[in-house]
């Protein structure tokens, strides 16, 4: 495995002291879009149901619609769906993300990496 490089950028998006929007909640409505329920994504993801729910309840509760729609559990099944409004949130979460990505890739970028040491000097304290 390689290992990884200085950099992480990451995209957060804030409706007060709430993340609206982050990598890991991206990953949830895309891991819910595709096991149409909130806890088969929380188990895809290796996630408790309950954080799984409380991370899809802040996300709802941020945005002018909801991103993610619940049925409840019956003999016919119930389930989670993205909602429109949550693909086209997602969307545009992913498109920033892939514009950062580009972004990542310029002459500052490689400036601050060159001026980085690979790992932090021994303490001279102590």
């Amino acid at each position: 495995m390689t290992a990884p490089g200085p950099f992480k950028l990451k995209i957060q998006l804030y409706c007060g002291d709430e993340i609206a929007m982050g990598p890991g909640k991206a990953d949830l409505l895309d891991a819910i879009g595709a096991h149409g329920s909130i806890s088969g994504a929380a188990r895809a993801m290796d996630m408790s149901y309950r954080r799984a729910w409380l991370l899809v309840d802040a996300m709802n509760r941020c945005w002018r619609e909801p991103l993610v729609e619940t049925s409840p559990g019956s003999a016919h099944g119930g389930g989670a769906r993205v909602t429109p409004f949550g693909t086209a949130v997602l969307a545009h979460y992913r498109a920033l993300q892939a514009r950062l990505d580009s972004a990542s890739h310029c002459p500052d970028h490689a400036a601050l990496e060159a001026a980085m040491l690979p790992a932090p000097r021994v303490t001279q304290k102590g």
